[in-house]
């Protein structure tokens, strides 16, 4: 067909061609971008995985431990996540390392997924490696305790007020912070893992402490089970009713919010 046009006609067409095949590709990667990648595909609940638990701001990892040993005592494999920076560097970078421990525990256990526990900014640590590294087709449970998952006022504060002395991760848990906006800007809580959010009413650390709530899990607070506890923000990983609720939590059976019999 081309071989009987005028070569400029010729071109003409193949220019043209050109053009819309451009047009149409274009338009295919929009719709793919909006859409985002396919959605994970879930691992078994009915398991019990390796259990990697993620340290807050800062990285201490002393009360992550307490709750480790409980796990450990119920018989599950429990590692605590050292975190590089001091905890308080890029949270992309501290996805990084978590997806390096990750497959080094599923290497080690011979394991096909792992259930989580994030701590403080580590909620939101665990948030970025699901997005980052395809982490909704291995974790069969996620559990966040206190995390900022809408940033806290206090980042915002020092963010604003000294941003000398706000390193990175203080900056991103601000809760107009890029990262922050964009994870929450579609599903806060995207298909694969099931999702459960613990936090305490009386939080001074993440402002206000709803922020630690997340649309779509089994998301509750500690005083909504358990009304006469009395815990902090730095006491959330070692206190005892929330280990209870958090070793509930990655039983077998499908998490919901617990009854008093969890209260200690």
């Amino acid at each position: 067909m081309l071989a009987s046009l005028s070569p400029p006609r010729r071109r003409f067409v193949l220019v043209t061609g050109t053009l819309a095949l451009a047009v149409v590709v274009g338009i295919a990667a929009l719709a793919w971008v909006r859409q985002g990648p396919a959605a994970a595909t879930p691992v078994t609940q009915n398991a019990q995985p390796p259990v990697l638990l993620v340290p807050g701001y800062g990285g201490s990892t002393s009360g992550l431990e307490v709750l480790a040993s409980a796990l450990r005592a119920s018989g599950r494999d429990a590692v605590v996540v050292t975190l590089g920076g001091g905890g308080t560097g890029d949270l992309h970078r501290q996805a990084d390392r978590l997806d390096t421990d990750v497959h080094r525990v599923l290497r080690r256990t011979g394991s096909g997924s792992v259930d989580l526990v994030g701590y403080s900014a580590g909620g939101v640590v665990v948030r970025l490696w699901v997005a980052e590294h395809h982490g909704g087709g291995i974790a069969r449970r996620i559990v966040t305790l206190g995390s900022p998952q809408h940033g806290t006022a206090v980042a915002g504060l020092a963010s604003d007020i000294a941003p000398t002395a706000c390193p990175t991760a203080c900056r991103q848990l601000a809760p107009d912070s890029a990262l922050i906006r964009s994870l929450n800007a579609g599903d806060e809580t995207p298909a694969g893992p099931v999702w459960v959010s613990i936090w305490t009413d009386q939080d001074k650390t993440v402002v206000p402490p709803d922020s630690a709530s997340l649309a779509g899990a089994e998301d509750f607070s500690v005083q909504s089970v358990c009304p006469g506890t009395e815990v902090s923000h730095g006491q959330l990983p070692a206190n005892s009713t929330v280990i209870a609720m958090t070793v509930r939590a990655l039983r077998r059976a499908l998490p919901t919010v617990p009854t008093g019999s969890v209260c200690r």
